[in-house]
């Protein structure tokens, strides 16, 4: 296979762009297109030919498992996940999948990617074999611990040890009892991993662990400060208020 045609999808725009730049200056790769969700790249695969797909896990409209379970194994092409799921999930992947993109990745590693792809592309029912495996062991468990990058090295935060996360730009800073790490995807991806049973969204820029509040402080304006048992205090915003009110009556 001379070339590889690539579609790109992921929900979030600047992992596109950055994608994008990335294979269209590399060597034998052609970028079929990208989209930023589930309905999107259903339509885009079944309109237009492709040999690889750069999958997201997480999406606002479902998840990458979706778009497999409605193209049909037969007809989905090989795939390489890019995802933020813990080491548990990624060991998973990497067994049905032809490769994974732990975010935040760089090129040297999206170039590893492409090239296992690209020997894979060679066993068409092996790939098969893959897509019938991935649908069979989807609905993967909520991650018990997520996976930070430190330097040349990764990290492992147990979801327990979170206190509160808060939004930085197009990352998320986990405010952990260990102290805090700096995780590689946005606050609202974070939202769709998590168990929302655990972690509550109590503001656009903040997600609070509700086994850590101790207590709830009415503020003006119809706000609330959550009192963490660390003695922080989180505020919340005007469109959680109803939200705090359920947790208000136990």
């Amino acid at each position: 296979m001379e070339r590889i045609r690539v579609l790109i999808v992921d929900d979030e725009p600047w992992i596109r762009a950055g994608l994008r730049a990335e294979l269209e200056a590399m060597d034998g790769i052609e970028v079929a297109g990208e989209c930023g969700g589930v309905e999107e790249a259903v339509g885009a695969l079944l309109s237009r030919a492709c040999d690889l797909v750069l999958l997201d896990v997480q999406m606002p409209d479902g998840t990458g498992f979706d778009v497999i379970g409605r193209i049909g194994p037969r007809r989905m092409p090989a795939v390489v996940f890019v995802t933020a799921f813990d080491s548990y999930a990624i060991q998973a992947f990497e067994v049905n999948a032809v490769d994974y993109l732990l975010k935040p990745f760089d090129d040297l590693r999206l170039r590893e990617a492409l090239e296992r792809a690209r020997h894979r592309l060679g066993r068409p029912a092996e790939i098969l074999r893959q897509m019938e495996a991935l649908l069979r062991g989807r609905g993967a468990p909520r991650p018990q611990r997520l996976v930070v990058r430190d330097g040349d090295r990764y990290e492992f935060v147990p979801v327990d040890s979170i206190d509160w996360i808060e939004s930085a730009n197009n990352y998320a800073m986990l405010h952990c009892r260990t102290g805090d790490r700096l995780y590689g995807d946005n606050l609202a991806a974070l939202e769709r991993l998590l168990d929302p049973e655990q972690f509550v969204r109590v503001h656009r820029c903040r997600i609070v662990n509700l086994a850590r509040v101790v207590a709830v402080h009415p503020m003006a304006g119809g706000v609330y400060e959550l009192e963490l048992d660390s003695g922080r205090r989180i505020g919340t915003g005007r469109q959680s208020a109803n939200r705090v009110r359920d947790l208000l009556k136990g």
